[in-house]
């Protein structure tokens, strides 16, 4: 069925975006503190997930022990069937009452790692895309980069069980990191931040940039 152009929704929408190990948790949580501090309401959320049953697609997809190896189609569809509850459940009613929503991850990972990683056509993650979302996009994407032998470093010192991205290979993460950044390159709504200093230089890079875009949406 063909979709009708949607209105603009009132709030603002932003993302978090890169591979395991960069800090998105921890700096997903310091842009939703920079901006509640400005008396911004928001909701803060995460893909896959955010709702309860996308939450269980997300299991589905993380867990490297209870099911079986996804195809790379059905990793893909799951994926946007987990997207689009969350969308409809979570991310547009939060938008349409004018609050800001922060996502750990959006479709920007979907080209980066089935995408990049997993070789997957990126037109036919366009086509999902557009069916799932219509026009909407984050207003705003914070890259954070950092090279894939330090990331995964950062990983292992967790000393956590691993999901099943994390247990993929370097050159994986390589072809994941290359994606974001081909996608940064020719998306002006993404801000690439270089996750390598310390927190809080990192965390000073990211207080500009919202400070900067704040002030363009005024």
């Amino acid at each position: 069925m063909k979709q009708g152009k949607q209105a603009p929704l009132p709030g603002r929408f932003i993302t978090l975006e890169g591979g395991e190990g960069v800090g998105k948790t921890t700096n997903v949580a310091f842009v939703c503190d920079w901006l509640e501090a400005r008396g911004i309401e928001v909701v803060r959320t995460r893909e896959p997930g955010g709702t309860p049953g996308a939450e269980a697609i997300r299991e589905l997809l993380l867990d490297p022990d209870r099911y079986e190896a996804w195809s790379e189609d059905a990793e893909l569809l799951l994926v946007f069937a987990a997207r689009a509850q969350h969308l409809a459940a979570k991310i547009r009613p939060a938008l349409a009452r004018g609050a800001w929503v922060v996502c750990d991850r959006f479709t920007d990972a979907t080209f980066a790692y089935q995408g990049g990683g997993r070789g997957l056509d990126v037109a036919h993650i366009a086509t999902l895309e557009t069916l799932v979302q219509q026009q909407l996009q984050p207003d705003l994407t914070l890259l954070l980069d950092l090279p894939v032998e330090l990331a995964r470093d950062r990983v292992t010192s967790r000393g956590a069980r691993l999901d099943r991205f994390e247990r993929e290979r370097a050159s994986f993460f390589e072809s994941v990191r290359e994606a974001y950044l081909a996608r940064a390159a020719v998306c002006p709504r993404i801000a690439v931040i270089d996750a390598a200093p310390a927190l809080d230089a990192v965390q000073r890079d990211i207080g500009a940039c919202l400070a900067q875009r704040l002030a363009a949406w005024s």
